[in-house]
């Protein structure tokens, strides 16, 4: 073979591995495989963490508004509860969502040694660059080229839009890879098993109070809309 043919046969190789997206760890259980794929990021592959974002949405869902499974309800009342620590991961973590965690851990691009979110990551930077609001895009970058990143103060100003995250799925997305998969490295899987049914009582009570709580704190930050 001639120079000038392995110099092509170099230059297509290159180009075509350019062009491809990055390919996400393996995963072979997607439950959501049918589901329209809502971010869209150049040159990555994010089928993987679109299964983390509605695995974590429905384990939420079926948590602080059992009866009615409301995204919007379910993202205000964890939100709050993920901010102040206070989440109860191991009554409503499912064992689909801890196997998606697996999967994530192994994302080395997601990660940094010590466990703790990588927001440099290509998956953040797509995230970053399609909030809705322009502000926490702003926000966002901010904080990361500063090395001031963090769940605590990027809250602050996301509080006053998670309501939304149902519509920003990029929002959505970064909930769920900051304010809840990267608690879960503390979770004993063997703990997580799939739950029976509450009783009626149970699912009343629960729905009541997360009802009750997230209407009020609603109704307090409305003048502020």
């Amino acid at each position: 073979m001639s120079k000038t043919t392995l110099k092509l046969t170099f230059i297509v190789l290159c180009l075509t591995l350019f062009n491809c997206k990055k390919e996400s760890v393996s995963f072979n259980n997607y439950k959501y495989a049918n589901e329209e794929n809502v971010l869209i990021c150049e040159n990555l592959d994010t089928k993987l963490y679109l299964e983390a974002l509605l695995s974590f949405e429905d384990d939420i869902a079926s948590y602080y508004d059992k009866k009615n499974k409301n995204i919007r309800r379910a993202h205000s009342f964890y939100f709050r509860e993920a901010i102040a620590n206070k989440a109860k991961y191991e009554e409503f973590v499912t064992p689909h969502t801890m196997e998606v965690f697996e999967a994530l851990k192994k994302d080395k691009d997601l990660w940094n040694d010590d466990n703790s979110i990588n927001y440099n990551a290509d998956i953040f930077t797509c995230i970053a660059s399609n909030f809705k609001v322009v502000g926490l895009q702003t926000t966002f970058n901010a904080l990361v080229s500063t090395n001031s990143m963090s769940p605590e103060l990027f809250g602050a100003p996301l509080k006053t839009h998670v309501k939304n995250a149902h519509e920003d799925r990029y929002m959505a997305a970064y909930i769920a890879l900051d304010l809840f998969y990267a608690k879960l490295f503390d979770l004993d899987p063997a703990t997580i098993i799939e739950r029976t049914e509450p009783s009626n009582n149970e699912e009343s009570v629960i729905s009541q109070e997360n009802t009750i709580s997230i209407d009020k704190k609603e109704t307090q930050e409305a003048p502020n809309q």
